[in-house]
């Protein structure tokens, strides 16, 4: 391995340790500079985070392009919601209910949209989480098209895990981020990810050598939609409120936008490609509320540019730039 490589695969991972670092220092960060707001803006960018490792498993690793994964993030919220406004509001109910609900909801949608490929699997995801979206829209009880507020957060029963202090869920959100790295880097640099990603590569030549890809696929499927409904079950208790929007099409391209622009098939680049993205979105919104004129040819540039979203940019050797 030459210097050059070396550098820059050091850099990538001096700057995934700074926003690891940024994450955990926030709370206390954030009043020295005399900006609060901070905290929940990276909260929510943490949530964001784990959503989009979740994407990144299937989409960056396995080549499975969803334009339906807000949908499992939709439910599990959902969940929360339902439970809570019925009277449930343990997180030792809520929270493994609504993990069980994401995954068998993934469960179902793979095992649909699997059978295809290409452009027919991006529209049948499309299509299935559409269908929630109406769903969601219709059920008049649960706020229909103005949402569901949810009373209170989670209840734990413990003294030190109160979720209804800022500082201590911030935290539960950092602790469940670095859980979904750690399980990620497991999976990838498993038997199992090493499948998964020689799908993506030939899965004819795959099944060709006796593997069964729908299987694997289909696993892996519901990994990253159970993985998704955590940050849903946390993006609800957040804002204690959910909506049909948190099921709509577009969320799932905000989803792969984080992707794309932190670095498919990285494991660490969803996370960068979050922050960066709640930290742009929140600049530009103070500059114009058509935000999205502006964000729309930088991602452009991106794809073009920067192979590989920052990650790569950062990975690159300086004879590949």
């Amino acid at each position: 391995m030459n210097v050059g490589l070396t550098r820059c695969m050091t850099l990538s991972r001096v700057i995934s340790a700074l926003v690891l670092a940024i994450c955990a220092f926030m709370p206390f960060l954030a009043p020295a500079v005399g900006e609060p707001f901070l905290i929940g803006m990276f909260a929510r960018a943490m949530i964001w985070s784990i959503a989009a490792l979740s994407l990144n498993l299937i989409m960056g690793y396995g080549g499975m392009i969803s334009f339906g994964h807000a949908a499992y993030l939709g439910v599990a919220a959902y969940t929360v919601g339902i439970l809570s406004f019925h009277g449930v509001t343990s997180a030792w109910i809520q929270w493994p209910t609504a993990l069980i609900v994401s995954a068998i909801v993934a469960f179902l949608f793979g095992a649909i949209s699997l059978r295809t490929r290409g452009v027919y699997f991006i529209m049948i995801t499309l299509a299935l989480s559409q269908m929630l979206y109406f769903l969601a829209r219709s059920a008049e009880l649960y706020g229909s098209d103005d949402g569901l507020t949810i009373a209170r957060r989670s209840a734990t029963g413990l003294s030190f895990l109160n979720l209804n202090d800022r500082v201590t869920f911030y935290y539960v959100i950092f602790a469940a981020l670095l859980l979904c790295l750690f399980v990620l880097w497991r999976i990838v640099n498993s038997r199992f990810g090493m499948v998964i990603r020689g799908i993506k590569s030939n899965e004819t030549r795959m099944e060709g050598i006796g593997i069964s890809t729908y299987r694997y696929k289909l696993a892996a499927f519901v990994i990253a939609g159970t993985m998704c409904g955590l940050a849903g079950i946390l993006e609800a208790n957040l804002e204690k409120f959910v909506s049909p929007d948190t099921l709509n099409w577009a969320r799932s391209g905000e989803m792969i936008f984080m992707v794309v622009l932190g670095g498919m098939g990285s494991l660490f680049g969803p996370v960068t490609g979050a922050v960066v993205y709640w930290l742009l979105q929140d600049k530009l919104a103070d500059l114009t509320e058509h935000w999205q004129i502006i964000f729309g040819p930088f991602l452009i540039l991106v794809v073009l540019f920067a192979r590989g979203g920052i990650d790569g940019m950062l990975k690159r050797r300086p004879r590949d730039a």
